[in-house]
């Protein structure tokens, strides 16, 4: 049971002594989950209410399903703009629709998880690199800050699916600015700011909340044309079956699957960073799939949208004492409480008040050092994560992902068809053989004698830069060279492809009197050039533990030993 329910993991062993804590961590995080989830409701375009909605049953899912103990699922910004563009890019007519096509997908999503997690695909999340997650999160990061602006501003803006578009209406209704609109989210944002900053235990966000709503509700801010929430709909959500559409699901298909990928990859990227800190939590990336999976799933039912970890969140979770999920469960209680008796208290609540929560929530996800360091260090990287900003930033949210992941395997393929290819010599007095690049000064080169290291697998993709590369540095050796040793420690898998080229270049070094070694081979190298053709190139006396005992046995020096022989030799299945 508990490989189905990790919660009996730890709830069988639970201290009374970690109950505070859980407690406390609970009610400070469901106050800052509150307006958060209305607040990120309003970024999916979606009534407020829907936010809360995604607080209660999803959160109480994976309770009883995660593995990580101070995960802060729930509603989040990223999520919330991801939906929002997937639909926007839709013809829907009305709200309504919009709510049951959010339902939907958020299904769709759950289950893409689900079926991910019980197939073991976990690994997926290491097809997203740092630097495409980096691009692809400051600029959705930024996209989410200007479409809160037309709130913070009290304008009329058009929603639009393209940043381009809300960038330049959102500049040019500032004329149109209702200032006491604007006045109100500056002193929120600031608020925020500088309670986090000196009084970081006290809640700045629920203050903040709490002040806006006596003070329209006190002094009549609607009758100054301050935007409010309104009413939010009392009760918990109902049980309603999501409305399945093959036409829609056909459409929505490429957002859930980017909505599935980008929020396991949120969750899981928090939980080991969490897992790192604490060196306690066990966190399995499948399982994790499958929490989230039946969380949105099961959400879905119960009119949630999509749901994933929250950084935010997380981190007051983990800073407020958390010890266990416990913690999340008491948030989510504090949000049924809400739904069930507190909804009125909100309906003053200012819109512009939900658009600096937005704001200031998701203004840390725009990353700058990280950039910087790669600009110093890997420029390469850096070209990437600001080729996935643009791209984001010009193309759309999901056509900034997608790229941002292909330009990455693009960089990866190109990096593999041109692997780090070196010439050794022998550090003077010693057995070390060295990049003659890094260690000119240090290094004896031989002239009858062309020493190579080749750092990759050699496949269809780089034979040809391969046998280029060597045929290069026998050319510049000259007449005198009389033997090639090919050091291939780092050698992992030879394909069909690169075999052929190998059996080809070995003949030509013959023909041209020129031996050829092979130093280092591991096992599953090994078992490929016996069982392949280049074993009647390249005879098993020619395959040597160290680059020495080539050298040696080329010198005519010693013969190499029994045990050195059955090391070099060895292959899977044979003793010999």
């Amino acid at each position: 049971m508990q490989r189905v329910f990790p919660i009996l993991d730890w709830l069988g062993s639970y201290k009374r002594k970690d109950l505070p804590k859980d407690l406390l961590a609970g009610l400070t995080i469901g106050i800052v989950l509150i307006p958060q989830g209305m607040a990120y409701a309003m970024i999916a375009g979606l009534p407020p209410v829907y936010g809360l909605y995604a607080a209660v049953f999803p959160i109480i899912v994976y309770t009883l399903l995660g593995t990580s103990r101070q995960l802060g699922v729930g509603p989040v910004a990223m999520d919330s703009i991801l939906l929002a563009s997937g639909l926007g890019a839709l013809s829907i007519n009305g709200i309504e629709n919009y709510i049951a096509l959010a339902i939907l997908l958020t299904f769709m999503v759950g289950a893409l998880q689900f079926i991910l997690g019980i197939s073991r695909m976990g690994f997926l999340v290491n097809f997203l690199s740092r630097p495409v997650i980096s691009g692809f999160t400051s600029a959705a990061a930024i996209i989410i800050i200007f479409s809160q602006l037309k709130h913070l501003l009290g304008t009329e803006v058009a929603a639009r699916a393209d940043f381009v578009n809300t960038f330049i209406q959102s500049i040019q209704s500032i004329p149109d600015t209702h200032v006491f609109t604007l006045v109100i989210g500056l002193a929120a944002i600031v608020a925020i700011i500088l309670l986090r900053r000196f009084v970081p235990r006290i809640p700045g966000i629920l203050i903040v909340v709490v002040l806006a709503i006596i003070g329209a509700s006190a002094f009549d801010w609607i009758g100054y044309g301050v935007e409010v929430v309104g009413a939010i709909p009392e009760g918990l959500p109902t049980f309603n079956v999501p409305s399945f559409s093959l036409k829609y699901m056909q459409q929505l298909f490429p957002t859930a699957i980017t909505l599935a990928v980008i929020g396991f990859t949120q969750a899981i990227s928090i939980a080991q960073s969490l897992e790192e800190k604490n060196n306690r939590d066990a966190v399995d990336p499948n399982k994790e799939l499958i929490a989230l999976g039946s969380a949105n799933i099961i959400g879905s039912f119960f009119q949630s949208y999509t749901v994933t970890a929250s950084f935010s969140r997380t981190a007051i979770n983990y800073k407020s004492g958390a010890q266990t999920l416990l913690s999340l469960l008491v948030g989510s209680i504090l949000v049924i409480l809400t739904l069930l008796f507190l909804t009125p208290i909100f309906y003053f609540l200012p819109n512009a008040i939900l658009a600096a929560i937005i704001m200031v929530s998701v203004v840390g996800l725009i990353e700058i050092n990280y950039p910087r360091e790669l600009w110093k260090h890997q420029r390469d990287e850096f070209y990437l994560l600001l080729a996935t900003f643009l791209a984001t930033l010009i193309m759309g949210i999901l056509q900034g992902i997608v790229l941002g992941v292909l330009f990455s395997l693009i960089l990866m393929l190109y990096r593999t068809s041109k692997p780090h290819f070196a010439v050794l010599g022998k550090i003077r007095d010693s057995e070390y053989y060295k990049n003659v690049d890094r260690f000119s000064a240090d290094v004896e080169l031989r002239p009858d004698l062309l020493i190579v290291r080749f750092d990759g697998q050699l496949f269809f993709g780089n034979k040809n830069y391969f046998k280029k590369e060597l045929s290069r540095f026998v050319r510049d050796k000259g007449k005198e060279l009389k033997c090639v040793i090919l050091n291939s420690e780092a050698i992992n898998y030879i394909d069909s492809s690169a075999t052929s080229m190998l059996i080809q270049l070995i003949d030509e070094l013959h023909r041209q009197n020129i031996s050829f070694y092979m130093s280092g081979a591991i096992g599953p190298t090994r078992d490929i050039i016996f069982n392949s053709g280049i074993i009647d190139k390249l005879p098993k006396e020619h395959l040597f533990l160290r680059i020495q005992e080539a050298v040696d046995y080329y010198d005519k020096k010693h013969t190499a030993t029994e045990l050195q022989e059955r090391i070099a030799y060895q292959r899977k299945g044979k003793g010999n």
